[in-house]
This record gives structure tokens, sequence and C-alpha cells, in this order.
């Protein structure tokens, strides 16, 4: 069983548990790498499985396709898709090695005049791909992009060429925003949370906070939604909410929310597992595979974010 990265049935967890009601949905819906990645974290599961089951999705270029991030379809490294490695990695402790070396060669590779990330690479012109994330010749360097990598690669002590010059496009970036959306600010925390430079993290975490709720960009109460605006091109009833900054109690988004703004937020989160046992995707949908695919990926992520803030899943 051992080759499995998962015990033997039945589950460990009692059956009406959120644990137990996601991990009926995972094997019903999940792609193995979610599987594995269930098995991971909740089940004592081994990080070798993780792994192979990763390197179906790694081109060798040393960056990942094949729609490892579910909206760009495709074989094409993008780095979107090795972005979702990199998480994959840290998630199962194996951020380290020749792996990831061979993944900062990619980076370099398709970084930008001022040696960032651009979100979509030119190369996925011709596969199927979500209408929110267009396709350019010449895209610009996107914060959304390289904030999460950087910010994955200096916590794991992570040390290459590439990221010099592509953590000083983040600071730059973060320091500079004015207008900005969720998705924008989650990767500005992503860099914050890690970034070496610890009382400057800070400074500019809590510029974003100030941000963060004189634009209304965090839903407070749940229960009026309608009081808190959606940014442009997001998807109706598309919220972001405190746990989305602030995943786990150690983030700095954590600061920006009173004890009683987080627990809403959670207890709102807890609510929204559906009868099937997985959480529903947020974001617009497109076409029928990617959404598919994507709520295993959210569901373990609600659960991970639950567990982090203290809540019982089971």
């Amino acid at each position: 069983m051992a080759a499995t990265g998962a015990p033997p049935l039945p589950p460990s967890h009692p059956p009406h548990t959120p644990v137990a009601r996601a991990e009926r949905f995972v094997w019903l819906t999940a792609r193995v790498l979610e599987q594995r990645l269930f098995a991971h974290h909740f089940r004592g599961g081994a990080s070798d499985p993780v792994e192979t089951a990763l390197d179906a999705y790694r081109n060798e270029d040393g960056g990942y396709g094949h729609a490892l991030e579910p909206d760009l379809r495709g074989p094409v490294s993008q780095p979107l898709h090795t972005a979702h490695a990199l998480r994959v990695l840290d998630a199962v402790g194996r951020c380290a090695g020749q792996r990831v070396e061979r993944i900062c060669r990619y980076l370099t590779s398709v970084s930008t005049a001022d040696g960032a990330l651009p979100a979509i690479h030119p190369s996925q012109r011709g596969y199927p791909t979500a209408p929110f994330v267009p396709v350019v010749d010449d895209p610009p360097s996107a914060l959304l992009a390289t904030g999460p990598v950087v910010g994955l690669l200096h916590r794991n002590e992570v040390w290459h060429a590439w990221l010099f010059r592509a953590t000083d496009f983040c600071w730059q970036a973060v320091e500079s925003l004015e207008e900005s959306h969720p998705y924008e600010i989650e990767a500005a925390v992503a860099f914050l949370d890690s970034a070496p430079d610890r009382p400057r993290a800070e400074a500019a975490a809590d510029r974003l906070g100030r941000l963060v709720r004189a634009h209304r960009l965090a839903a407070l109460d749940p229960d009026d939604l309608d009081a808190y605006p959606v940014s442009p091109g997001y998807a109706p009833g598309e919220h972001h909410f405190p746990y989305d900054y602030a995943r786990t109690p150690q983030s700095l988004a954590r600061a920006w929310f009173t004890d009683d703004e987080m627990a809403r937020s959670l207890d709102h989160l807890a609510a929204r597992q559906q009868e099937d046992g997985g959480w529903p995707v947020r974001w617009r949908r497109w076409a029928p595979a990617p959404a598919l695919e994507a709520r295993p990926l959210v569901t373990v992520e609600a659960l991970r974010t639950l567990r982090s803030h203290g809540r019982p899943v089971g």
C-alpha cells in the first residue's frame, strides 16, 4: 500500500466530518495529483507519490504545462503552471534541489525585460485558454505571476540569479500599488510573507491592509455581500474574504482583520462546503473540464485554510 501514498480504506475519519465528506468528493472527481495531495495532507500520505504525479506535467524546458493550472489548456510550459508546481512542491517539503534549479532556468528563459514573469507567455497562443487571461505577443511583467513564485523560493531559501531582479520587481510593484484587485493583493501577500527584509515587508503589508479596507476588497460581512463591490472582470458574486488574504494565522495579512471579522469569514468558508463534499469554484466558469478539475484544488485549499486557523475539519 505504500506505493499509493494512502493508508488502506476505510477512511480514518468519522463519516460525516468535513474531511470525510471531501474525501469522497476527491475520489469521485479529482485528478491523481489532487488525490495524492489530499492523502498527504489529511491521511498521512507520503511526499514521493505527490512528486510522481506532478512529474506528468513537467516539460523538458524545466517548466510545467498540460493544464496543471486548469484554466490554461495545452502542453506548453507557462509561468502560472510552474507557480502551481512550486506550490505543490512546497506543500510536500520538496521545494529544493535540481528540480527547482531546472524551474529557475525555465523562469529565466521566459522573463520579461525587467526580469519578472508575464502572466501568460505567448507560446500559449493556439491552445484553449480562459477568456479572462488574454494571450498577447509582448506581455508585461505581472505581480500576479511573479509575487507567489518569488515568495515561495525565498520561503524555501532557494538562491538563484533570477531571484535578484525578480525580487526588485516585486518590491517596486508592491510598494507602488494604488489601485488593485483581490488576486493581485493575494500575490503581493504571497511575496511579503516570505520576503527576506522583514521590516520592509511589514511596512508594505500595513499599507496594503489599509488599501484593502479603503477600497472594500475584502467582504467583512458575509451576510451583507451587496455592500462590497466585485472587481471589474470578475464573475458575479466573486467576493474575497479575510481568509483569502490570510490563509494562515502567521500571514502578515492576518493583522488587517479583527478577530471577529476573521471568525465570520471562516464560518462562511466552512458553510460553503456543498452536498457532494466539495467547495465551489468562485471565478468565472468557461468550460466544463476546467471547472471540474478546479473544484478539488479549491476543496483541498479550503480544508487546509480552516485547519490552519484551528477550525475542526475531522
